[in-house]
């Protein structure tokens, strides 16, 4: 059933951007970006803002934030819901060489809170997409059909991809059409995902849904012995806020406050005793995951780009948006019956893990994983500042070194096959207490230092996406290696992106 026509009501903002001083920031996320794509209407910084997701010219059922139109978060009793497992899309084709798949884009009626329904923006139907189990060395090919009003795409985050298939913020996909993606999957084991990126609506489309796993299994890794098949369990999470009807809220001040673990607010999940293999996303705009078991260890194996050179020993783990870590837990050493939760340290209880059974278990986390290479000489080194320009109190921009987004502006050139090292700074003053963080598409990179001082134990391995409070820097390092043309770089809290915090570079031969 497609949702009534209504109103969307804009008034962006939630727990990272809830300061006062800065609603402004927080109300213009709409109508602040300035370069919009062809053909694509700009919305307006008026509080109502009609919008056309829906085919027919139709509307996303949305609300003013009110105190009594907000549904509270202990609405939804702890653990009452079990957490599903996101469906493994399956191929309509395998050639030799090619797996193909189809992937459309609609508005459906989910069910995330018990007993109403949820209007969203999905890929296939589902609140989390479904998820594509790619392989290295073999390619896929993705043909996405948008049935939505509203343009919009696709982008492979973490993905090394050519330009064209990139799903650059202005390469979109018109209301009624369809293209075609291509995966080359070159790269190494790791938990990628795909989202929306098409420019000034990102936020939004994320926010109703329009997102999913996609896993590059790594036949090298077989040999290690990690928890695999229904032990290897995909778990996005994020924040919502919702409307006594189940419908989503963007919000003003109010905080997203329900969290939601595969689109369930916490959730059980049944497990044997037995190691699992979890592979968490942090699927949210803006909030930050503390992630912890009660201070039982965990070890995490992975980061964004794939597995790290050996196991480490965790009792918190932090996530900011767009991040990826997997860890794996040994639930042997509860006993059948009992149960642990994963938990958040700013919000509380996130999912509980409840052991049911026993199992046999021939999986090991074994010590030592896969070396990272050695890091190239760098040829340059660049400064990137991030920023908000908020000289004119009404229309304030996300800029990256003063300058927001500019589709036809190349902000920096790279030579193909270099290493640069990138000292990246949240340039806002320290009392905005807006922290950012940096993604950069095409390629990984590691983490040199923090202002100077050795990573944290959240930067090991290969990265796309980090954190980086407010005053701080990050020094990086990337090789620009496979191909050419415009890829972009932001700040992953996407309301900023769509804001104008956002970049170009330029890779050439």
């Amino acid at each position: 059933m497609v949702p009534s026509p209504t109103t969307v009501v804009i008034t962006h903002g939630d727990d990272m951007l809830n300061r006062r001083r800065l609603l402004a920031i927080g109300g213009a996320a709409v109508g602040g970006a300035l370069i919009l794509p062809e053909g694509l209407p700009a919305a307006s910084t008026t509080a109502e803002v009609p919008r056309s997701f829906l085919p027919g010219g139709g509307h996303l059922s949305g609300h003013a934030v009110s105190a009594n139109s907000v549904r509270p978060a202990a609405a939804v009793p702890a653990f009452s819901v079990e957490m599903p497992i996101p469906p493994v899309l399956q191929p309509f084709k395998a050639d030799p060489d090619v797996d193909f798949y189809r992937l459309p884009i609609q508005p459906a009626n989910v069910n995330v809170l018990p007993g109403l329904q949820t209007p969203a923006l999905t890929f296939n139907g589902g609140f989390v997409g479904p998820t594509i189990r790619a392989r290295t060395g073999r390619p896929v090919s993705l043909t996405v059909g948008n049935q939505l009003g509203e343009a919009a795409n696709v982008h492979l985050h973490g993905g090394h991809v050519a330009a064209i298939h990139d799903g650059h913020p202005m390469d979109v996909i018109a209301p009624g059409g369809s293209r075609n993606y291509l995966y080359p999957n070159t790269q190494q084991g790791a938990t990628l995902w795909y989202h929306d990126h098409s420019h000034h609506t990102e936020a939004e489309h994320v926010y109703y849904g329009m997102q999913g796993f996609y896993i590059i299994d790594d036949p090298a890794e077989s040999g290690l012995n990690l928890p695999s098949g229904q032990y290897d369990v995909p778990i996005m999470l994020r924040d919502g806020l919702f409307g006594e009807d189940g419908s989503l809220l963007i919000g003003g001040d109010e905080p997203r406050n329900t969290i939601l673990a595969n689109g369930k607010p916490q959730p059980y999940f049944p497990v044997a005793a037995r190691k699992y293999r979890l592979r968490l996303l942090n699927g949210a705009l803006h909030r930050e995951f503390f992630l912890n078991l009660g201070g039982a260890t965990m070890y995490q194996i992975a980061s964004d780009g794939g597995l790290l050179p050996a196991p480490v020993g965790r009792t918190e783990i932090r996530l900011s948006p767009a991040e990826r870590t997997e860890i794996v837990v040994d639930f042997s050493r509860y006993p059948v019956g009992s149960s642990v939760v994963l938990g958040d340290s700013g919000s509380g209880p996130v999912i509980r893990f409840d052991i049911t059974r026993t199992a046999s278990d021939s999986s090991r986390i074994p010590s030592t994983l896969r070396a990272l290479p050695a890091l190239p000489t760098p040829t340059a080194v660049r400064d990137v500042r991030l920023l908000f320009d908020v000289s004119d109190p009404n229309n304030p921009l996300g800029t990256v070194n003063g300058n927001p987004f500019d589709p036809n502006r190349a902000d920096v050139r790279i030579k193909r096959g270099t290493t640069e090292i990138w000292n990246v700074t949240n340039a806002d003053p320290a009392d905005f207490e807006v922290p950012h963080n940096f993604h950069m598409h095409l390629v990984q990179f590691r983490v040199l230092s923090r202002d100077g001082h050795a990573p944290d134990q959240d930067d090991l391995g290969r990265k796309d996406t980090v954190l980086i409070p407010p005053t701080k820097s990050i020094q990086v390092q990337a090789t620009f290696g496979d191909h050419l043309g415009r890829y972009v770089y932001h700040c992953h809290y996407l309301e900023h992106s769509q804001m104008g915090m956002m970049a170009q570079m330029e890779i050439y031969s």
